[in-house]
């Protein structure tokens, strides 16, 4: 009996090690799969936000499509048909969708 309490302790060690290896395991999978391009999508939205200049055709999260008139630091005036101006602000504007709008007007220049 006094042998089985001592192959019990022994092994235990093994299945904490286990465990620890595993624990670590799910972390990396969150961060490479989730936290990570998520960190990684925030910056490159934040320097498409920064790089907004005055002529560039933008679609905002709303839909409303527009180029921009004016930039100030955290808003822009957008106008949205000759004459008529809106200001949004500049975490308004949509990164994937003005990417699009401006590679296609870039692509009918050519």
């Amino acid at each position: 009996m006094n042998n089985y309490f001592v192959l019990l302790q022994s092994g235990g060690g093994n299945a904490q090690m286990m465990q620890m290896i595993m624990l670590v395991g799910i972390i990396a999978v969150f961060y490479f799969f989730m936290i990570r391009p998520q960190t990684k999508k925030a910056k490159e939205a934040k320097n498409f936000q920064s790089s907004l200049q005055k002529g560039d055709k933008i679609v905002t999260i709303a839909g409303i499509h527009g180029k921009i008139d004016k930039v100030e630091d955290n808003t822009i005036q957008l106008e949205v048909s000759p004459g008529s101006y809106l200001r949004i602000e500049k975490s308004a504007v949509s990164m994937e969708w003005s990417k699009q709008l401006n590679s296609g007007a870039t692509a009918d220049k050519k």
